[in-house]
């Protein structure tokens, strides 16, 4: 019986997946890559990340809108609901 595949994908093929990424991570492109993400909801395999990455997006519960509104946030664009209505607001999409 051989090793269990987690994710569906073998050692050779992770390391294919690291090799072409050039050994770093696909979103903060500079430290390894050391974990193979995954789509939680489909399973299917994403890329490489680094540890703090593949962190981050696990703390953000692999949400791209949760995603988006911290990268706005990071670059100072305050999150600020719109008043509609008295005592109505829209959150900012």
């Amino acid at each position: 019986m051989g090793k269990p595949r987690p994710l569906g994908i073998t050692e050779a093929e992770r390391d294919a997946l690291v090799v072409s990424r050039a050994g770093v991570c696909c979103i903060c492109l500079s430290a390894p890559a050391a974990h193979v993400d995954h789509c939680h909801e489909k399973g299917r395999v994403r890329g490489v990340l680094c540890f703090s990455c593949n962190a981050a997006l696990g703390q953000f519960k692999d949400r791209p809108d949760v995603t988006r509104r911290a990268a706005t946030y990071l670059e100072g664009n305050a999150w600020k609901p719109i008043l509609v209505a008295p005592g109505v607001y829209q959150l900012p999409s």
